[in-house]
């Protein structure tokens, strides 16, 4: 490691030497615990190298973390905890993870590869306060009074309550912030959790969970029980005792969960892809349009469901908005999760590096112009430029799916192109996730705002997520919601009570 790593991170190489010394344990009813099934290789995306291994769960181990959760749900210390303890847990929770903010943001970028300021001043601090802010939910969730028209006297109220066991099963893109946006919403409203992280993910989700009991929060509330999506997670979304699955990942394996939830009608929540539109129109402020829509789709190395990969561009400047894109991807530094400089980090795996060339490879052979980037990098670690591709038509591969890498491609439109028209060509998409404008027409971005088929809308931004503000897709793009009264609801029951008085 050279000095200017040292000084970024000096946590990495005593987290390497002890990661490489022992397996990565499970994490059930207070204990760390050895999986039973074949241990699984952690690779570090920025070398290629192995970083741990980790145990594996088997449908046994599930067994006996959902076991754990459905008591510590039902006849533990959590069922016993009153609104407010619920809460101050939380906030110790909270206090504990800052406590430990350097050692998690070093986890989380020799994991991912992701920068490891983006991780420690972005990432992890957006996760512990979405911690939080549920916290202060878990003494506001109420039910009402009801007037109703029976004859007679009645007392009429209604009661939300917990579900009861949580299965949170997330993806390998932003481990630590996703897990936080389902643990700290179902601990909030009284339920417990078993929680699978992306078996090529796993470091922050054990240590989190470990955190949390070291900081209060009592043995069986939280379990991590990472390993093979079929085999943990199916097991996981599968088992009569999980009373709600909520998943984000892949639409496929989403449409899959739905029958899991079938056998007891467990509740489910689905976050799942995306292929995002942004429209930029000639009287945008291209000063912040150009950055915006750029990091839009290269943060993160466009590992990201809301990803704005599908730039609509006004024939009058796109010539200038493709060129500074081209430039901003050009001069991005590309490199290791834990050089100061990084800006752009490897993807996750071979495999998805491979999988994102071969979609550039086809967009350019289906008669996409390559204006830059397009090349993995030579030498070790799973590095691909981003890249910027022009003269796409609808019909390609790379217009229509979710690459999930650094890849945007770009459309124009014109003068004889109405608002109705560049709406249908956004809309024109199986997915529904999140949604971009930049113009000063305040009434054409609230027109946007009102047609565009997406759950999420950014007017002159490409950012603006909030712990208040729900987060979820129409289509393709998942049932349901997180964050805000939306996201910590969905973790309760309502229950409608009468009374005859007379």
């Amino acid at each position: 490691m050279s000095a200017i790593e040292t000084a970024l991170a000096p946590m990495a190489d005593p987290l390497r030497e002890k990661l490489a010394a022992s397996r990565l344990p499970l994490f059930i009813n207070g204990e760390s615990v050895a999986g039973s099934g074949e241990p699984l290789e952690v690779t570090d995306p920025s070398t290629g190298m192995q970083l741990a291994m980790t145990s594996a769960a088997t449908v046994e181990d599930v067994n006996l973390a959902v076991s754990a959760a459905r008591k510590a749900f039902e006849s533990g210390l959590w069922a016993e905890f009153t609104p407010a303890q619920r809460q101050r847990a939380l906030h110790r929770f909270a206090d504990a993870l800052e406590e430990n903010l350097e050692e998690l943001a070093t986890l989380e970028a020799l994991n991912c590869g992701k920068p490891f300021n983006v991780a420690r001043f972005g990432e992890l601090p957006m996760g512990i306060e979405i911690l939080r802010y549920h916290a202060g939910w878990a003494t506001k969730l109420n039910g009402e009074t009801r007037e109703i028209s029976l004859p007679g006297t009645w007392h009429a109220y209604t009661l939300r309550q917990p579900l009861g066991v949580a299965g949170l099963i997330v993806p390998w893109n932003v481990p630590f912030t996703i897990a936080m946006s389902k643990i700290a919403p179902a601990l909030a409203a009284g339920c417990t959790v078993v929680l699978k992280p992306a078996e090529l993910t796993p470091l922050t989700a054990v240590r989190l969970a470990q955190i949390a009991f070291e900081s209060g929060i009592p043995a069986g509330v939280l379990n991590v029980v990472q390993g093979l999506g079929p085999v943990a997670g199916q097991a996981l979304a599968d088992h009569p005792d999980v009373d709600k699955v909520s998943f984000t990942g892949s639409t496929a394996v989403g449409k899959r969960l739905l029958a899991s939830a079938a056998g007891n009608l467990k509740r489910l929540s689905l976050e799942l892809g995306g292929k995002s539109p942004v429209v930029i129109y000639p009287d945008a402020d291209l000063a912040k349009a150009i950055p915006g829509a750029a990091m839009s789709i290269f943060a993160n190395s466009g590992q990201v469901c809301a990803a704005g990969s599908r730039l609509y561009v006004h024939e009058d400047v796109a010539d200038q908005v493709i060129e500074g894109i081209a430039n901003f991807a050009k001069n991005m530094k590309i490199g290791p999760g834990l050089e100061s400089t990084t800006q752009l980090g490897p993807l996750v795996s071979e495999m998805q590096r491979d999988r994102v060339l071969g979609y550039i490879a086809a967009g350019v052979a289906d008669g996409a112009e390559l204006v830059t980037g397009g090349e993995r990098l030579e030498g070790e670690g799973f590095f691909v430029q981003p890249t910027v591709l022009k003269n796409v038509s609808p019909e390609m591969s790379v217009a229509k799916e979710e690459i999930f890498g650094p890849v945007l491609s770009v459309s124009t439109f014109s003068d004889e192109d109405s608002l109705a028209d560049v709406l249908r060509r956004a809309n024109d998409n199986d997915y529904g996730l999140n949604s971009i404008i930049f113009s000063q027409d305040i009434s054409k971005a609230l027109m946007f705002a009102k047609k565009i088929q997406a759950g999420n809308v950014r007017v002159n931004t490409g950012s603006g997520m909030d712990a208040n503000m729900p987060f979820g897709g129409f289509k393709q793009s998942g049932w349901g919601h997180e964050n805000g009264r939306e996201g910590i609801e969905a973790y309760t029951s309502l229950k409608s009570v009468t009374v005859k008085i007379d």
